[in-house]
């Protein structure tokens, strides 16, 4: 799977959390908002440091 893909399917999975929590408020999907921005957070951490790797290796 890409990054992009990957940052996609993300944002997909929070997306209906997100109107759950805040126009339902639901607080259980509080929670899974919370734990799939964390997600999104780890990998995009990940990729930054994939892109500096890939910048300082002078590939590009």
């Amino acid at each position: 799977m890409s990054r992009n893909d990957q940052l996609k399917n993300l944002i997909e999975e929070l997306e209906p959390e997100m109107d759950k929590f805040y126009n339902k408020g639901n607080k259980a999907a509080g929670t899974r908002a919370r734990k799939v921005l964390q997600e999104l957070k780890n990998v995009s951490q990940e990729i930054r440091l994939e892109i500096q790797d890939f910048k300082n290796s002078g590939k590009v």
